[in-house]
């Protein structure tokens, strides 16, 4: 005597569901990124130029295996503006980045409190860097970072996702 064909189904979908899951942990885990909103006090926030990518977005990149946010926020800021943090960093909010992954997340930090150490030569990584008005924004500005900086100051409502 056999299963009915639904009965059967229903027994070996969890089977697969575990399987599938089992393989998408290990084959990919979830990756965070840091970014900063950075505000020098005089209504301008710090924005970057990748050399990758077009566009201009606000400084940051993936935390390494083992590291901790602030460290990876630390690093990135240095190496993409040369800027110290010589306060604590508040966290804005972790965001969904579903242009990765819907399993890959953003930490936004707002920076008020910082030194620059030099001037960033452009290289390969950083085409271009700097402080532009608020008001201002450079064209090619990207959406995702419109949206963090409004919502810093207090211009819109904070959302779930990155873009």
């Amino acid at each position: 005597m056999t299963a009915p064909p639904g009965r059967a189904r229903r027994w070996f979908e969890p089977w697969l569901r575990r399987g599938l899951h089992l393989y998408w942990r290990l084959s990919r885990g979830m990756t965070l990124g840091v970014r900063a909103v950075v505000l020098d006090g005089e209504g301008c926030v710090f924005l970057v130029r990748h050399g990758y990518v077009s566009g201009w977005h606000l400084p940051g990149g993936g935390v390494e295996t083992g590291e901790t946010c602030r460290a990876a926020l630390q690093r990135e800021l240095r190496e993409e503006g040369r800027i110290v943090l010589t306060g604590e960093p508040e966290l804005h909010g972790v965001f969904f980045n579903r242009h990765v992954s819907r399993r890959d997340h953003v930490a936004v930090y707002v920076v008020r409190s910082f030194v620059r150490d030099g001037e960033v030569v452009p290289n390969r990584e950083i085409a271009a860097c700097g402080f532009f008005d608020v008001a201002a924004l450079p064209a090619g500005t990207t959406a995702g970072t419109r949206r963090r900086i409004a919502e810093v100051l207090g211009a819109a409502p904070a959302g779930e996702d990155w873009s």
